[in-house]
Order: C-alpha cells, then sequence, then structure tokens
C-alpha cells in the first residue's frame, strides 16, 4: 500500500468512527415541534452536548461552531502533503460559502450576530471571520483577509470593487472552481473533481435562476466555466425564462431539479442531487470521497441544527422550515 493510500485508510477509519456518533434523524423530526428550552435539552443529549453552555440562540450557534472546529476543521491535520492539500481543500468550500454569506448579509443589512450564526466551519481563523463581519463593506473586508496563500483572499482583492451583489458572487465562484477543479486533478482525486464539476452546473442553474427573477436581460459573465450537464445555451434560456429548457437535464444527475420553477425549489433539489454524490463518495477507500461525503454530512447538519433553533427560538410553525431540513 503506497503512503497515500496509507495516510487515507488512516484517515478513512477515524472518519467512519465520527460518521457513527451524527446525530440521529429523529433529533431532526421531534425538533420541528419543540419549544425552544426543550431542544436545547435535547442537543445537549446529541455529540454536540459537550459545547452546549447556556440556554441562548447565541449558545446554540456557538456549540455548533465549536462542535464543527473540534471534528471538521481538524481534519486537514491528521493527514500531511498531497492528502493534507485534498481534505484542505474540501474545507476551502465552506470559506467560500461564508464570504458569500457575509457579503449578503451586508447587503441586507442584518446584524452581525445574525450573519454569524449562518456561517459554517472553513479554514479562516475565527479573528480574521470576526473582523470581516465587522468591516464595513466588501473592499474592507478584502483588507482584513490578507493571506498570501489563501486562493480566495486574492480573489477577493481583485473583485472587491465589483458593485453588483450576484455579480461578485460568480466572481468569486469562478476564480474558486478554476482553483478547485485544477486542483483536484493534479492531486488525483476523480471524486473531488466529478464532484466539483457537479457544483459548477448547480451553481450555473442558481444564478440563471436569479437572473430569471431579477429582470437580468444581459447574461453575459455570469456563467461558470467548469460543468458538465448546463452550457452557456440551456443557462441563457433559462435566465431568459425558458424553463422548458430543463427537460434537457433529463438523463443527467440533475434530472431531479429538471421540474423546479421557483428559487426555492431549485434550491432544495440541488442539495439533495449534492448530498446525494457526495455519498458516493463512500465508496472511495482509498482517496478524499470519504472525507467529502462526513464534511458535507457534517455541514447539512449544523445548518439543520441552527435552522430548527431559529425555528424554536422565534416560536415559529413547524411547516415554516420542515421542506428546508427533509
Amino acid at each position: 500500500m503506497s503512503m497515500a493510500n496509507s495516510g487515507f485508510a488512516y484517515l478513512n477509519a477515524r472518519l467512519r468512527a465520527r460518521r457513527s456518533q451524527m446525530v440521529p434523524e429523529p433529533f431532526f423530526q421531534q425538533a420541528l415541534n419543540q419549544p425552544f428550552p426543550d431542544f436545547v435539552r435535547s442537543l445537549g443529549d446529541t455529540v454536540y452536548g459537550s459545547d452546549v453552555v447556556g440556554d441562548d440562540l447565541a449558545d446554540v450557534d456557538r456549540a455548533v461552531a465549536n462542535h464543527m472546529q473540534r471534528v471538521v476543521a481538524d481534519l486537514p491535520g491528521l493527514v500531511t502533503g498531497t492528502l493534507r492539500e485534498a481534505v484542505n481543500l474540501l474545507l476551502l468550500q465552506a470559506d467560500l460559502n461564508n464570504l458569500k454569506t457575509i457579503i449578503r448579509g451586508k447587503a441586507a443589512g442584518l446584524g452581525t450576530e445574525e450573519t454569524k450564526g449562518r456561517l459554517v466551519g472553513g479554514t479562516l481563523p475565527e479573528v480574521l471571520v470576526n473582523a470581516m463581519l465587522q468591516a464595513p463593506d466588501v473592499p474592507s473586508m478584502a483588507q482584513v483577509l490578507q493571506l498570501p496563500t489563501h486562493p480566495l483572499a486574492k480573489a477577493l482583492r481583485a473583485v472587491a470593487s465589483v458593485q453588483d451583489p450576484l455579480a461578485l458572487e460568480v466572481a468569486l465562484d469562478r476564480d474558486f472552481y478554476a482553483n478547485s477543479l485544477e486542483k483536484a486533478r493534479r492531486l488525483r482525486e476523480p471524486t473531488l473533481a466529478s464532484y466539483f464539476g457537479l457544483q459548477v452546473d448547480a451553481t450555473n442553474l442558481t444564478t440563471a435562476f436569479k437572473l430569471q427573477a431579477l429582470g437580468v436581460t444581459a447574461t453575459e459573465g455570469y456563467f461558470v466555466p467548469g460543468g458538465s450537464h448546463v452550457g452557456q445555451v440551456l443557462f441563457n434560456r433559462v435566465a431568459a425564462g425558458d424553463f422548458a429548457a430543463m427537460e434537457a437535464l433529463n438523463g443527467t444527475p440533475l434530472a431531479p431539479a429538471s421540474t423546479a420553477r421557483s428559487l426555492g425549489e431549485l434550491e432544495r433539489a440541488l442539495r439533495k442531487i449534492l448530498l446525494d454524490k457526495a455519498a458516493q463518495g463512500g465508496k472511495d477507500t482509498l482517496g478524499a470521497g470519504l472525507a467529502l461525503d462526513y464534511i458535507r454530512r457534517k455541514e447539512w447538519e449544523a445548518s439543520r441544527i441552527r435552522l430548527l433553533a431559529r425555528r424554536a427560538y422565534f416560536n415559529l410553525p413547524a411547516e415554516a422550515v420542515a421542506k428546508e431540513i427533509a
């Protein structure tokens, strides 16, 4: 067995043990109707219990963040060399999502704590994340994120002056996926390359739906290269409101999303498609596929917990979040 295979064998053994400790599905179903104090007590009985200190919404967010730091952010440290690069590549996705969440929060006028409660894992130190949350605008965020080796730091500086929030996100996506696809192929991780390619397709579909809703007719510059199933022509047709073009997705991994006609329907379908795609990585016993599956499962678990915490805290009806945690 090669050193790389030996390293992944060790990491995957650790991941299997951690997967066995994930929050069971009955917790999420029960939480749909629990008042907040009961929800916090139930969360305390899960693997998150040691991190639950306090009984407020901010305490739940802190518990989730601390737990993810312990059981996800530590994964690159369990391996070395190219293996660490492969695992770290998966955590960079959370950095991308967090950057976009912070940018959206500023555009929507959300408070720092409200935005912070929506962040997930990643590789960026908490002190940098907090500084970006406090920064007044995107150029200021770019000044904060001065990490020479971080691929998104350079990307953010390059596009910080873009005024259109959607164009700004697409510019970050384009840079991130170009880097991620190239690195996955260089590391000879076909499972990761295939997953990132499908994510590019999902990103383009989501952007096309947003352009259609915004009535943007000039779609040039919003398309991200690198996918296999959503080309520029399909992208342009959907952005123009021609949803019949979605039929072209039949026979592809994106087929379950072909009937979506609203952004919410599309995002729910794509979430399941990508989780299923990540789950296929569980068969990749001598590569980074199991890490892909575990990290995506944990991110989804954390998102569901935070969403259910808000439902309980603000005493919303179960129907308000049922579709989003299914």
